[in-house]
C-alpha cells in the first residue's frame, strides 16, 4: 500500500491570494482584497468638465475627494445603466484613494498560486498590461486585474483640479 503525504498550501508557505470578485457585464474579474478600503452603493457623483468618459466624476468620502472610474467604459464594454446593484469599490492605492464603478460584487475567494496562469499575449497592443493573470476558481474564469497599473496611467491625482461640470 502506497502512502502519500499531502501538504496544505498554508503549511507549504503558499497562502492563497485573497481576491474580491466583481462583475462587468457577463465577465468576472478579481482584485487583491488588500487594496479594498470599502464598498459603497452608487450615489451622487459630481461630474468633472472635459473629463474622459470613463472618469465619471468625484465623490466626497468623509472629507476626501475621490475620483470615480467606470471600469465598464474603460474596458470598452457598452455604457452601463446605474441602479441599486451598481457598486463602487473604494481602493487604497498607496497615496491615492480611487473609486471604481462595477456592475456587481460577487464574493471573496482564495486563489492558489498554481491556479493563476499568465495573461494571453495579444501582440504589442498593451491590452493585457493591467492583467496579472487568469484563473479558474469554483468553475468560473476570473481575470486578476492589477488596479495600481491600470489606474496609474490616468494621473488621477490631477482629477481634483479639473473644473466641475455645470
Amino acid at each position: 500500500m502506497e502512502h502519500t503525504t499531502t501538504t496544505s498550501p498554508a503549511a507549504a508557505g503558499m497562502e492563497p491570494r485573497r481576491t474580491l470578485v466583481f462583475g462587468l457585464g457577463a465577465e468576472d474579474y478579481a482584485i487583491d482584497i488588500g487594496l479594498v478600503q470599502e464598498l459603497r452603493g452608487y450615489g451622487a457623483v459630481t461630474r468633472l468638465a472635459n473629463a474622459a468618459g470613463w472618469l465619471k466624476g468625484v465623490i466626497n468620502l468623509r472629507g476626501v475627494i475621490v475620483p470615480l472610474v467606470d471600469l465598464r467604459i474603460k474596458f470598452g464594454q457598452p455604457a452601463p445603466g446605474y441602479d441599486a446593484s451598481t457598486v463602487v469599490i473604494v481602493l487604497n492605492l498607496g497615496s491615492r484613494t480611487v473609486g471604481v464603478v462595477v456592475d456587481r460584487v460577487a464574493d471573496v475567494v482564495g486563489m492558489q498560486p498554481e491556479q493563476l496562469q499568465p495573461p494571453p499575449q495579444l501582440g504589442e497592443s498593451g491590452v493585457t498590461d493591467h492583467v496579472l493573470g487568469v484563473a479558474t476558481v469554483d468553475q468560473r474564469m476570473l481575470i486578476l486585474v492589477d488596479m495600481a497599473r491600470l489606474l496609474a496611467e490616468f494621473n488621477l491625482d490631477g482629477a481634483a483640479a479639473l473644473p466641475l461640470a455645470a
